[in-house]
């Protein structure tokens, strides 16, 4: 079925099936928060903007830490050889991820005349480490399921 959700969504049909869940299962969690907040707002105040950002925040870390444990990403990697050779990869790609991410950092931060090299380096640094431990904890999970697969 096409929607307008469906550029988003993988080719596999095994995999499209699971982010759909994880979305689901998302906005349900996302509704069960805002009831939450709805209910906690009336005992104390809080910021609405605190609360639409954590509503955000709870929606995509809950549907990305789904489809990183899920073990649905590196649907091919069933050898030792192709696990390391891919760890290789993935090294390469959160590197050049991070320094593409530093450069925009350093950009903005030129731009809006808060240059300072700590804070730049602090941020290429940890998007660089987040980015290969989110694939490394996928490409970890896709194996062993594969391997037990097999």
């Amino acid at each position: 079925m096409k929607t307008w959700i469906s550029f988003l969504m993988p080719n596999d049909e095994y995999k499209e099936k699971k982010m759909l869940y994880f979305l689901a299962e998302g906005a349900i969690v996302l509704f069960l928060f805002l009831v939450i907040m709805l209910t906690i707002t009336y005992v104390m105040e809080l910021n609405t903007d605190f609360i639409l950002l954590a509503g955000i925040a709870v929606f995509l870390f809950y549907t990305l830490g789904r489809y990183i444990l899920s073990g649905i990403e590196y649907a091919d990697i069933a050898s030792e050889k192709q696990y390391k050779r891919e760890i290789k990869t993935l090294l390469s790609k959160s590197a050049s991820f991070a320094v593409t991410y530093a450069l925009f950092y350093l950009i903005y931060t030129i731009i809006s005349s808060n240059a300072s090299w700590y804070e730049f380096l602090v941020m290429g640094i940890s998007v660089g480490v987040i980015s290969f431990l989110f694939n490394l904890i996928s490409l970890k999970r896709s194996y062993k399921k594969n391997k037990e697969l097999l």
